[in-house]
């Protein structure tokens, strides 16, 4: 049976774009089903049989009748479906520093989050971060430059080739992007790297051509 994995708008759902990258990852067949965010029927349509295992939030994968809800657990059950092979490094220690980085980022940067909500479809000027946006952007430097300086020798990622490291921070490079971040010098060579994945390719594609605008996550950072 194929997989059914339900997101909110491309445009502006972060944690959507992180399980559906981990479905793209993994190779396998999967249906695809976007569930516009805070609009008239938000609140009665979460109520439904499809999202009560995830109280509402997206994403949530259907493989036949298992589920599994948020991102990390996605990228963890793909990993397991696909024979252990396709999101995480092969070396003991790399893999257990994608996955401290993955886990991280998971549960981090609440200012970064709060402050610079993700936007694929916007880009604006530069402005000077809040101190504690600055700080939550020193520690991802610090965790790209340990992680490409010791494992990225073999590929233009994290651990030289695509895995669940980047899948997890790939929505931070999106806000980067969109809000004109001070990044470290070697970072735009990930970035740009991140950009230009295929499957990121598909995933801006569709968030061009949606038509939903949510007003609340269009404004800049003010001044």
């Amino acid at each position: 049976m194929t997989l059914k994995l339900f997101i909110g708008n491309k445009t502006y759902s972060s944690w959507s774009l992180r399980g559906w990258l981990a479905c793209k990852q993994s190779g396998l067949l999967f249906e695809e089903a976007v569930v516009p965010l805070y609009d008239e029927a938000w609140d009665k349509r979460r109520e439904g049989d499809e999202f009560a295992p995830s109280q509402g939030k997206v994403p949530i994968l259907w493989d036949g009748d298992i589920v599994v809800w948020d991102s990390l657990a996605i990228v963890e059950f793909l990993n397991e479906k696909t024979g252990n092979t396709l999101f995480w490094p092969t070396y003991e220690a790399a893999r257990a520093m994608a996955r401290s980085m993955a886990a991280e980022m998971h549960s981090s940067f609440p200012a970064l989050r709060r402050e610079h909500g993700m936007n694929i479809r916007q880009i604006y000027p530069p402005h000077p971060p809040s101190d504690a946006v600055a700080a939550e952007i020193n520690r991802i430097m610090e965790l790209w430059a340990q992680a490409r300086a010791r494992f990225g020798s073999g590929g233009d990622f994290l651990f030289g080739e695509f895995g669940a490291a980047d899948i997890m921070f790939a929505p931070v490079v999106t806000r980067f992007i969109t809000y004109s971040l001070p990044v470290a010098r070697f970072a735009h060579g990930y970035i740009q790297a991140v950009i230009a994945h295929p499957f990121m390719q598909d995933w801006i594609a569709g968030a061009q051509a949606e038509d939903w605008v949510i007003e609340k996550f269009e404004a800049p950072v003010e001044a």
